[in-house]
């Protein structure tokens, strides 16, 4: 009798233990995504909206700007300028081949089709993605709390675990930091 209670006892304290393994398997499985998944997400993003602070800093002086910026793939990048209030509710819209500058305030737009780009837009997610994406030398490092992806003169930081960008520095022909981008918010759909 003794002999039949030991094995009931002992299988069922296995399966107890099977279940318990495969369910803590599961849960791993399920929260643990790799920095390299992560940053996968982050290079192959569709859209996102930000609130980003910027600091720009030439010889002279130093600026700060807090900017607004939506971004939907193959549709429009648009950043609107929050602070200074001197310059509040001016927005840069590119749709397509189409640029259109308007101030919301006072009630100005300026639209310009068939729009080439001389310059890049350093300030915002895309233009380092696409540049990090066609550099051969650009890197990924990991730290304690961020994995960092650098490129010809950018370093994006983004938050291990989140999985969001928390802040990118871009240098100038020196090397210097020139311009400090802080992601306040940040919203990445995939």
């Amino acid at each position: 009798m003794n002999k039949k209670i030991f094995i009931i006892f002992s299988i069922v304290v296995i399966i107890l233990i099977i279940i318990f393994v495969l369910i803590n398997k599961k849960i791993k499985i399920g929260n643990n995504i790799t920095s390299q998944e992560k940053v996968n997400n982050i290079l192959n993003l569709n859209s996102y909206k930000a609130t980003i602070e910027v600091n720009i800093k030439s010889n002279k002086n130093e600026n700060k700007y807090i900017i607004k910026q939506k971004y939907k793939k193959d549709q429009y990048l648009e950043q609107e300028v929050v602070e200074p209030s001197n310059i509040s509710g001016v927005k840069i819209i590119k749709q397509g081949t189409n640029l259109k500058i308007e101030n919301t305030k006072l009630n100005l737009k300026s639209i310009f089709e068939g729009y080439k780009e001389i310059t890049e837009n350093e300030l915002d997610l895309i233009t380092f993605i696409n540049n990090y994406k066609s550099n051969e030398k650009s890197t990924m490092k990991n730290n304690k709390e961020s994995i960092i992806l650098e490129t010809k003169n950018s370093t994006l930081y983004i938050n291990k675990k989140s999985g969001k960008p928390e802040k990118m520095e871009i240098r100038d022909t020196n090397k210097k930091v020139s311009i400090y981008i802080l992601y306040r918010e940040v919203d990445v759909n995939r």
